[in-house]
This record gives structure tokens, sequence and C-alpha cells, in this order.
């Protein structure tokens, strides 16, 4: 049979029956594990009054709830397939998730409900359910459904290779695609980032980065059950209330994005505010090294890096606390059980799993280990094609050097070719974030007649008075950057367009960039 993501829950609930295992600051509300199961048995007894049995997925378009988490573990009671959405995304994109995944129950929360509202009156077949107390006639009482009903365990045969997911990738290049997971996928990924993060059932976890994202919930939340750890849920993420939360909550560990790393950063804090802190796990994006020296001087905490993708699970390599300083903007070393090479790029086909680069040589990144993807769901080309020779390919350009520490330079669809001369965005937005007045930024290429393409950079500031020319100078100055590397144009915002892990959407920024005409 072996492990399955319910016999981990039930296993902590039986070691840890008293002990808090669940806090939703939202509520005001803490649940031992003994009280969290048996509001997960009453969940997945009502999704079965509600037909849904196994091999049957369940939705969610939630924040950071209880609800979330309860009804995460329910659809492991009864071998329900859970698919966790995306609250950031439109109308369309929910409604093409949910046609392509076919759901029988839907849980959703007034925030998201602007966006569900137009596609549940289209699904008359489908059960949508509101955790707000507000009465909408498209949809039913998540509380409601589950009162009464009994809190016995439910009985059902499950395997370790059952499907315990479909996680839609965040389409950073387009319309995502349902990643399908196991259970045992998860469970060796959550044994995995246990041992990395040295997790303990003294750890009290911050949930403050979107669950519904595999890095957050397979990196943090389930790690932390595993061990028997308390999970805090902070609904979203606001820089001043993790800061207080760190605080009140006495957190020991939490992950974040760089971006919200970065936000921290800027608030008025001090050492004092994070004394029980003894860890902070960042991924989802590179960080560029002067952040993370930032990071290191002011909160005197120990960082610790995870690099990967929802296709693996997600984490491949992990950069610890020992190397942050000396390994500064490297994704670190292999996770346990996991293989990664760098492997020379193919104009005809895939990357060739036996053309191995040498150290300081860019290729593209492949990677096979215990947490990788069944498939991609009713995609069959498209999981051959990834999964080629039994490695997933990552899209992601790198290189190892001679210490054996991974380096990844760019996605492949956003290298730069400029006159001929290949140009990694990375490169070029660590040096922008070199520049005191540089708070976020990001590097395209946009169409040029003479050159094929030139560098232009998105350039969040903290200083109003920078201008292009500061930025020009600064790049070239010192050696920092080749000058056919360095940006030929520069535009200011307010934010750059990311999803709810961090992650740039560069395709958005090189289709604003296509639209100039100078």
């Amino acid at each position: 049979m072996g492990p399955t993501l319910r016999s981990m829950f039930e296993q902590t609930v039986a070691k840890y029956a008293d002990k808090e295992g669940l806090v939703d600051l939202r509520l005001g509300t803490r649940w031992s594990y003994a009280e969290w199961d048996r509001e997960v048995n009453r969940a997945a007894n009502a999704l079965r009054a509600s037909g849904v049995e196994k091999g049957d997925k369940v939705s969610t378009v939630l924040f950071n709830t209880s609800e979330f988490a309860t009804t995460l573990f329910a659809c492991m009671k009864i071998g329900a397939i859970f698919n966790p959405i995306n609250f950031r995304l439109t109308e369309q994109e929910i409604a093409f998730i949910l046609q392509d995944a076919d759901p029988k129950v839907v849980v959703f929360e007034k925030m998201t409900s602007a966006p569900i509202a137009p596609v549940a009156k289209t699904m008359s077949n489908v059960e949508f359910w509101s955790i707000d107390e507000e009465e909408l006639p498209y949809a039913m009482n998540y509380y409601e459904r589950i009162e009464g009903v009994t809190s016995e365990r439910p009985v059902c045969e499950l395997d370790e290779n059952d499907p315990y997911a479909i996680m839609y990738t965040s389409g950073t290049t387009g319309l995502p695609k349902g990643v399908v997971h196991t259970h045992r996928h998860m469970v060796d990924q959550a044994l995995i980032m246990t041992a990395c993060l040295r997790l303990t059932e003294k750890d009290r976890g911050l949930t403050v980065a979107p669950i519904f994202h595999c890095a957050e919930l397979h990196c943090a939340f389930f790690p932390r059950v595993m061990i028997g750890a308390t999970n805090v849920l902070l609904h979203h993420f606001e820089a001043t209330e993790v800061i207080e939360t760190v605080k009140q909550e006495q957190i020991t560990s939490f992950f974040a994005a760089p971006t919200m790393w970065n936000m921290m950063l800027q608030e008025d804090f001090s050492k004092e505010d994070f004394q029980t802190l003894r860890q902070g796990l960042y991924g989802g994006a590179p960080m560029a090294p002067a952040l993370t020296m930032q990071l290191h001087d002011a909160l005197g905490v120990q960082l610790l890096q995870a690099y990967g993708m929802t296709e693996m699970g997600p984490a491949i390599t992990a950069l610890t606390e020992e190397e942050q300083v000396s390994k500064a903007g490297s994704a670190g070393r292999a996770l346990l059980n996991h293989e990664v090479r760098v492997v020379r790029t193919n104009e005809h086909g895939p990357a060739e799993p036996e053309e191995i680069c040498k150290p300081r040589e860019l290729g593209e990144i492949i990677v096979r280990g215990p947490s990788m993807m069944k498939e991609y769901y009713n995609r069959p080309e498209a999981t051959e094609e990834v999964l080629y020779k039994g490695w997933y390919h990552t899209g992601d350009i790198g290189s190892y050097d001679e210490d054996g520490y991974l380096w990844v330079s760019d996605r492949v669809k956003d290298m730069i070719i400029s006159g001929g001369e290949n140009i990694y965005s990375r490169e070029v937005e660590d040096v922008l974030f070199d520049h005191p007045s540089v708070l976020d930024a990001a590097v395209v290429g946009e169409p040029d007649d003479m050159w094929g393409e030139r560098v232009v950079a998105y350039i969040v500031r903290k200083d109003s008075d920078i201008t292009d020319q500061h930025l020009d100078e600064f790049c070239t100055s010192g050696n920092r950057l080749a000058r056919y590397k360095r940006p030929r144009r520069y535009e200011f915002v307010d934010e750059l367009p990311r999803n709810a892990s961090g992650k740039l959407q560069k395709f958005k920024l090189r289709e604003r960039s296509a639209t100039v005409k100078e």
C-alpha cells in the first residue's frame, strides 16, 4: 500500500492529539490535531453526501484559510483529487481550469466571489460552497453543508500511487497545464523538506505565502504537519502584519517569495521583532545577491533557498544557511534522492540527457527525482515532450560551478539574442538590484530592427529622482556589465506583474514591449 497523505496526517493526529495543530488568525480559532481531525472527517463525509467519490475532483479558490486546510485533508480521507486554484486569476482563467479539471465541488470565499459568480451560473452540475455567511443564489454555505455531519473516519481504500492533486502551472508563459501528483510524491517531498529544514514538533510555522501554491503547501505546510509542528494561517500577506504575527505567535519558521522578503525589509523593524524566528525559507523566484545580503544583515535569521517547479513537487535543490553569503545567487545543490544535470541545448528537439555540460558551460537544467509529476492532466503529448527519456526538462538555462553548485541564468524563452549575442536577463537584473534606489527590476527583450532584440528594463524605484541616465551609468561603470548587455530602454512602473508565487510573468512585459513604437 505504502504511505499516503492521509496516513501521514492520521499518524500525526495519533501522536500529537492534544497539541495545537492549526491556528486561523482570520477566525481567531485554534484547533488541536484531534479537533482538526474531527473537522476534517466532517468535511469528508459532507463531500461524500454531495456525491464526491474516490477519483472525483474538488476545487478551491481560497486564500490562506482553515477551510482550505480542512478541505485538503478531507479529500485525502475519501480519495478525492484536490485542485487548488490561484485566487488571483481572472474569470476566464478560472473558468478554463474548472472546465479542464471538471470538479464535483468548488469551495470559495467572499474575496474570490467576483470571478466565481459568473462561472458558477454556467456550471449547474457543480456544487459551489461559500465559506462566508452571506446567502448567494448560486452557492451553498460550507458550514451548513458540514453541520451535523458525523465526525467518524470515512472508509476508503487508498494507494500511494493514487493521484492526490491536480495543480495548475503558474502560467508565466501562457495557459496553465494541470500537473498530476500522487500521494507518494508528496510524502517524499514532505520528508525531504522536513529534514532539510530541520523541523521538529516544537516548531511554530507561519503560512503567509499563498497556500494553494506548491512552494508553500509542499515545502512548508506539509512538512510541518508531518512532524507535528503548529501551523498558523495568515489570510494574506501584509508586511506589517507578518512582523506582528511573528512576534505574537512566536513563529520559528516561514516561507516567503523574494518580493515578500524585500517588502518586509522596507518596514521599520528590528532583530528583536524576529527573535523567535530561527529560519526563513525563500523560493519561487531567484533572489538577487544584494537582497540576500540585506536580509542576512537585517534579520539575523538563517535563510534557506529552495529552487524548483510545480512539475517536480517543487523543490529540487537547496542553498543552506551556511552557503547564503559564500554562494549568494546560487540555487544550491541537489536535494536528497534528486539528480540534476545541465545539458547542451538542442535546436531540433529536447535536450539529450547524455550531453552533459562542463563547469561554467551554460545549458538546459534537467532533473529526475521521487516527486516528479505523473503527467500533465489530459495532455499526453505535452507530457511526453517534457519528460523526455525519463528526465523533466525544466526550460531553465543554467550552469554548475567547480564546487558543484547550480546557477540559474534564465528561462530558455526569456533569453535575449541581440546582434547574435546571448544575453541572460538574470545577470542584468542582479546588477540593477545592486543600485540602492531600485526596489524591483525585470529585464526582457523587445523587437529591434537592427539587432533583432534589445534589452529593456522595467524598474520599480525607491527614489523617484532616479533616471534612466543614472541607471545606465551605474550598469556600465566599474565593469559591472558589458555594454552590449546594458538596457537600451528603461521603463519605470509602480509594480511588476507577478503570479501568486512571486514569479515574474515576463510574457506580459514582452507583450507590453512589443507595442512600443520608437
